[in-house]
């Protein structure tokens, strides 16, 4: 029997961040989340959130108005919950254990702003080997002993996506 082939598939970059942005920030937040989405799609990403509102729903409709694919791993068990910019939703009745499951699908991850949910994707992140890049976000300190920096700070939402998907071609570390 002969093995099927299987065609490369495009680098898969989630986008992680507040579903409900508030704050002087939050306007600049959703925009720098749209741009980061839309130039993820132009440079041929995937871009996986965890489908919902805010930094996920602003990084969807950047990557689906640039003609992009985007993924949205739902908390619950219904994939009407997905906003309007998802192409693929996929429920898991997961609640915020889907949040692992959003990081460990990507092969790499782009922060824009996020409080303490954003925290622990970062963290479930670093330690299923993907490389994360921090958009005005939390400040965290790569550990140079697991093998080198996996935490790059962008300064600016066009560096962010070019950053990201340098690092997602160049392959996940092995998880910790």
């Amino acid at each position: 029997m002969t093995q099927p082939t299987l065609r490369p598939r495009p680098p898969h970059v989630a986008v992680i961040g507040d579903g409900d942005p508030r704050g002087p920030e939050a306007h600049r937040i959703l925009e720098w989340a749209e741009e980061v989405g839309q130039l993820l799609a132009r440079g041929g990403a995937t871009v996986i959130t965890g489908g919902l509102g805010g930094v996920m729903r602003a990084a969807s409709r950047g990557a689906q108005g640039a003609g992009g694919e985007t993924i949205g791993i739902l908390p619950g068990a219904d994939v009407a919950e997905a906003n309007e910019f998802v192409s693929i939703p996929i429920a898991t009745g997961l609640g915020v254990v889907r949040n692992l499951v959003v990081v460990t699908a990507a092969d790499s991850v782009v922060a824009v702003g996020g409080r303490h949910g954003t925290l622990s994707e970062i963290g479930m992140a670093l330690r299923m080997g993907r490389q994360v890049v921090t958009l005005s976000s939390w400040r965290v300190e790569s550990d140079h002993r697991i093998g080198g920096p996996r935490v790059h700070r962008a300064r600016d939402p066009r560096e962010a996506p070019a950053m990201a998907l340098r690092l997602a071609t160049a392959g996940a570390d092995p998880p910790d």
